[in-house]
Parts: structure tokens; C-alpha cells; sequence
């Protein structure tokens, strides 16, 4: 009788748990955003969002869609301060392929911020469309460090590196930089910079010395950047909407193709974190937003203006 009634417990147990897990499905499926599905010849719409820390979700979905048959064009919706060099120059890279390769054209639209690394992005693209007062720009690198040795002096704490080269512990904490180290990370923003300015001199074909008189970080308006060449025309996403729609021959009002925002695995990720409890997310977060930890010492394409540096 015990056994049976083992039994039955476990049998409830294993009963809960599945219908649990029914529960939070059917949920999910309820509150998902349904995919748009691709049946006639239409606009990829992506939206490239927030600091740039890696280009997975977007290119991920550009990669996927810009293959399809029916996609005629990409219209790219930015609003970002920029972020990580690498990143931000992998998504340029991207919408570049995307023009050449596949014969697609580009069309970027902005809204509020499309600054440093997030206009590195769009200069790839056949045309910018601005609202007027939005920021854009901010053509610059940018390495930030925190020299602590007065603290740690102060806190009687001190600090020592076995190193292999007299540069290894460049950007340290507990001392400050030397010429040398200066001149050296200055040589390597210098080269960064380089290569944003070569991008934007081959996509909105400015003069190199017209452009050198701008590419000092400084961010400008929309109809600011219009009159320098940076951007193409002042309007709004329907009108960006109308560029496209006239660069792919879909007329004025083409069908607007926008993959969901959240896919299976983000859900997954989303409802059962297994690797980090919610008290070290929330700090990771924190230190993401602020860049002071994650991205110290690192060249960066940002405009620290817009996320409260």
C-alpha cells in the first residue's frame, strides 16, 4: 500500500511540474509578438538600439532575411550613442555586403541618436534620412581610465605586477600612465580613428579635408549633418520608408517586413537563468550601462554624452 501510494505522489509530482511548464509555454506563446510572415516583395525593417556591446541580434536577423527572396531592401531604424569598436564595425561591414553582394539597397532612418559607432554603421547605407533635431555623429575614439593610486595610498593598500613587457600593465589602476604608454594609445585611437574616416569618406563621399575639420567627436543636429554631407534629407520614418521604397521600385507605401523581437531561445534565456542569480544581473547591468567596469582601457566608439557619462 505504501508502494501505491509512492507511487501516485510521484506520479502528482511529475504531473505538476509538466503542466507547469504547459503553463509558462502557453503564456509565452500567448504574449510573443506573432512573426510577420514574408508572402509578397517587402522591406526588411531591423532596429539597431541602445550601446552597441555586439551586433549578434541584428545581424543575426540581417543575415537571415537579407537571403530571402522577397526582402527588396533593408531599412535600418537607429537610435544609439555607438559603443564597442569591433562590433560597431562588423554591422558597417554587414549593410556594406548587403548593398554589394546581395544587390540590396540601405536605407538608414534616425530619430534621436545615431552617434560614433552607430553613424559608423550607417554610413554603409545608400541614403540617411534625419529628423532635424536629432544627434548624429561624433565622428571620434574614445579611451577612458581611472588612475587610483591616491586611494589605494590612502586605504594603505599596495599593488604589484609580474609582467612580461614594460606596456603589459598599461592603463592600471594603481599608478599612473607614462609618455611612453600615452603616446602609444594615442597612436592606437589615432589609427581607429583612421579607419571611421576612411568608411565615411567612401560612403557619403566627402572630401578628406572637409571631413577633417569635423571628425573631432563633436555631434550635430540633423540639418546640421544634411549641410556638412553626413546624412541625405530631413525626415521620418515614413519618409525613410518612401526612400526605400523608391530605391527598390515598391513605390511610395512598400510592405513593411519586421522580424519579432523575441525568438525561443531569448524566451528560454528570459524565464530560466540558470547561470547568474538576479542580484549579480542586476550589478552586471549596472556596470554594462555605466561602462566603467566592462569597457575600461578599451578604444571605444561612443558619444559618452548620451548615456550620462
Amino acid at each position: 500500500m505504501r508502494k501505491f501510494i509512492s507511487a501516485l505522489v510521484v506520479l502528482f509530482a511529475v504531473l505538476f511540474v509538466v503542466g507547469c511548464f504547459l503553463t509558462v509555454g502557453g503564456a509565452v506563446s500567448m504574449f510573443r509578438p506573432p512573426e510577420t510572415r514574408l508572402r509578397e516583395s517587402s522591406i526588411l525593417l531591423l532596429s539597431l538600439e541602445d550601446v552597441i556591446q555586439d551586433g549578434e541580434k541584428f545581424l543575426k536577423q540581417l543575415r537571415k532575411y537579407r537571403k530571402e527572396k522577397d526582402v527588396k531592401g533593408i531599412l535600418v531604424q537607429i537610435n544609439s550613442p555607438g559603443g564597442a569598436v569591433g562590433p560597431s564595425q562588423e554591422i558597417y561591414m554587414e549593410l556594406k555586403r548587403t548593398r554589394e553582394e546581395f544587390k540590396k539597397p540601405v536605407v538608414v532612418s534616425c530619430l534621436g541618436v545615431m552617434a560614433s559607432g552607430a553613424y559608423y554603421a550607417a554610413v554603409a547605407a545608400d541614403k540617411i534620412v534625419v529628423t532635424p533635431g536629432c544627434m548624429a555623429g561624433s565622428i571620434g575614439v574614445i579611451m577612458q581610465f581611472a588612475n587610483l593610486e591616491k586611494l589605494f595610498d590612502w586605504a594603505k593598500v599596495e599593488q604589484y605586477a609580474i609582467k612580461t613587457g614594460k606596456y603589459k600593465d598599461t592603463g592600471a589602476l594603481y599608478r599612473g600612465m607614462t609618455g611612453e604608454e600615452r603616446e602609444l594609445l594615442q597612436e592606437l585611437v589615432d589609427d581607429v580613428l583612421g579607419q571611421f574616416k576612411a568608411a565615411v569618406v567612401e560612403g557619403r563621399k566627402v572630401r578628406p579635408e572637409e571631413l577633417d575639420k569635423v571628425a573631432d567627436g563633436r555631434v550635430f543636429t540633423g540639418t546640421m549633418a544634411i549641410k556638412l554631407g553626413l546624412a541625405d534629407q530631413v525626415g521620418t520614418l515614413d519618409d525613410a520608408k518612401k526612400v526605400i521604397g523608391e530605391l527598390t521600385g515598391l513605390g511610395d507605401d512598400p510592405q513593411i517586413f519586421k522580424p519579432r523581437a523575441w525568438d525561443r531561445e531569448d524566451w528560454r534565456m528570459f524565464l530560466f537563468d540558470e547561470d547568474e542569480s538576479e542580484a549579480i544581473t542586476s550589478v552586471k547591468a549596472l556596470a554594462e550601462k555605466t561602462l566603467a567596469l566592462k569597457w575600461r582601457g578599451q578604444p571605444l566608439l561612443i558619444w559618452p554624452a548620451a548615456i550620462g557619462l
